[in-house]
């Protein structure tokens, strides 16, 4: 069987929520079953790392898809070409976007459409792209995997979708991640917050994480425990370009960001 996967989140540079959950189930699919021949569709120059196995075709096609625009031209163009050019005879998508004009059976993975009901929580013309097309996708769908029985409810009835076309795939944790000793903790304690106890965020930082309830709750907490030396360490870089966020001033100096870290730092 040729299958094709949407793989425009591996990028060497900075992986994120979409690019390790391809990373992981991708990189196990492939070794898994070398029986089958996969064609990665990326979206730019790709890194060798990512070509898991012999059993791997890569495949770019330009432009870049991170502009509604070209999310529309990357998917109903490019891929479509793609799937009927290498005689594909099924196509993954690890973030829930299709070939609505493509004959290819598809199954998608739809983590979540929060941006159904917290429209307000992302950029204005990605908001108008995601209401409009994933109804579509989801309907298009062959099969829709999501990360939650949440989930499958919140898609089964925001676009009547049958229960049956959902299944529930709960989201792991790479196998970098292990137990650290007592002095590699207190080693990250000294290089993040000069040896104080934190409580950790990581995620792109936009309004839909509820990064400003997470601030309230932590002022909160240092309101109840005056002189706790806990820092709150937030991982991550803005979703959608710039993000300001007013800290109150009480715990202006006991909150610090970082930033996006690689694997390598968040397994410590």
């Amino acid at each position: 069987m040729k299958i094709a996967i949407n793989t425009r989140f591996l990028l060497p540079e900075k992986m994120e929520g979409f690019g390790w959950y391809t990373y992981e189930v991708v990189k196990r699919i492939v070794e898994q079953h070398p029986e089958h021949e996969f064609y990665f569709f990326f979206d730019r120059p790709y890194d060798s790392k990512f070509l898991f196995s012999k059993n791997v075709v890569p495949v770019i096609m330009s432009p870049a898809a991170r502009h509604p625009v070209l999310f529309y031209w990357w998917f109903e163009f490019g891929v479509k070409k793609a799937l009927k050019k290498y005689n594909i005879d099924l196509f993954f998508s690890p973030d829930g976007y299709l070939s609505l004009s493509s004959s290819c059976p598809q199954v998608a993975t739809i983590h979540d459409i929060n941006f159904e009901h917290h429209p307000k929580d992302i950029r204005w013309d990605a908001r108008i792209y995601l209401r409009r097309f994933f109804p579509k996708f989801a309907k298009k769908a062959d099969k829709i995997i999501t990360v939650s029985n949440y989930s499958k409810q919140d898609i089964t009835k925001t676009y009547n979708i049958p229960e049956e076309k959902i299944t529930v795939i709960y989201n792991g944790a790479s196998e970098e991640f292990r137990p650290l000793s007592l002095k590699e903790k207190n080693d990250v304690k000294q290089q993040y917050t000069k040896n104080h106890e934190f409580l950790l965020f990581v995620g792109a930082l936009s309004p839909r994480k509820n990064l400003i309830r997470l601030l309230t709750a932590f002022e909160r907490f240092k309101e109840r425990q005056p002189g706790d030396p806990t820092i709150l360490l937030i991982v991550g870089d803005p979703m959608w370009g710039k993000l300001n966020i007013d800290l109150p001033e009480k715990i202006k100096n006991q909150v610090l960001f970082t930033g996006h870290l690689p694997l390598s730092e968040l397994t410590k």
